[in-house]
């Protein structure tokens, strides 16, 4: 009676089309409730796996809050801007400004070395690992699984392996973020070329072009301001990465921040935390104008 009430006057045909949207909605009004029923399960075992319970955050968050308040620098109005010798001064408190910048710009050469080193390592693989471009399976297959295995190991774990194999400093940071970005980047140009137009890859097969000449002339022209962006994301990334691995001996800021909170210097850990930040965001900023400027001039 009430539909009857609600669609009067309506031709059976959209009456018709207006219960198939209702049992449509229905339907995907069940669905949803369904997989948020899922993911709740999902969650609160995995909480449960990883001993999380509202017991550990209560007696844990508090902890976390009178650590941070131990980080927060004494600064005086006053002596805000005194001298370095000074307490209370933003001077005192960046006392090791000169050998910070240092680090953090090594920090960020690590990471632009690594960065190229592996975006050049990863650019044949990545053609022979799209799957509309290599005739063979197994080539694409063994491809694929090689870039997994490095992209499945994380870069703090080749530090690892790599500070007892080259000793304490970059050089192990630079070929642990390497040995990662050929997996990471490997794998995203590969899925940039597997979404090209292939109308001029089979014009050049069809003059008689070799696999390599196609890749040259029909795919890269179309992949390389994907390549572009894609770096320069990595870059920003490895970035914030190279400053993590340092914990292990693999140079740069991480290094040094490492040892501050081995000792337990606070001040000296919060002036660092904030250069690094600094650092990172004016990356950020560079970068993202780049790629930009890249991806207009080869579009």
């Amino acid at each position: 009676m009430a539909e009857t009430v609600r669609f009067a006057g309506t031709s059976p045909a959209t009456l018709d089309m207006l219960r198939l949207l209702d049992a449509q909605r229905r339907s995907r009004l069940i669905a949803t409730l369904f997989y948020m029923l899922v993911l709740a399960a999902c969650l609160v075992v995995s909480a449960w796996v990883s001993d999380v319970t509202p017991e550990a955050l209560a007696k844990g968050l508090p902890r976390v809050g009178s650590y941070f308040a131990k980080l927060v620098p004494t600064l005086h109005a006053a002596q805000l801007f005194a001298g370095v010798k000074t307490e209370g001064s933003l001077a005192f408190w960046f006392y090791r400004l000169g050998s910070w910048s240092w680090l953090l710009f090594e920090t960020s050469q690590m990471a632009l070395l690594a960065t190229l080193m592996g975006a050049v390592v990863a650019f044949v693989p990545a053609f022979l690992a799209s799957a509309n471009l290599v005739p063979s399976r197994t080539v694409y297959w063994v491809t694929r699984r090689i870039l997994e295995l490095f992209r499945c190991v994380p870069d703090i774990v080749y530090a690892l392996i790599l500070v007892w194999a080259f000793g304490v400093g970059p050089m192990a940071g630079i070929f642990a973020i390497a040995l990662h970005t050929v997996g990471a980047l490997g794998k995203q140009f590969a899925e940039a070329a597997e979404n090209i137009d292939m109308g001029p890859w089979d014009a050049i097969r069809a003059t008689g072009g070799t696999w390599a000449q196609c890749v040259r002339f029909a795919v890269v022209p179309q992949v390389l301001p994907n390549f572009v962006s894609y770096v320069l994301l990595r870059f920003e990334i490895n970035v914030r990465g190279a400053t993590v691995i340092g914990f292990v001996g693999a140079g740069g800021i991480g290094q040094e921040l490492y040892q501050v909170i081995s000792f337990s210097y606070y001040e000296e850990i919060s002036a660092i935390v904030v250069l690094i930040v600094l650092m990172v965001a004016g990356i950020d900023i560079v970068s993202e104008r780049l790629r930009s400027a890249a991806i207009g001039a080869v579009s």
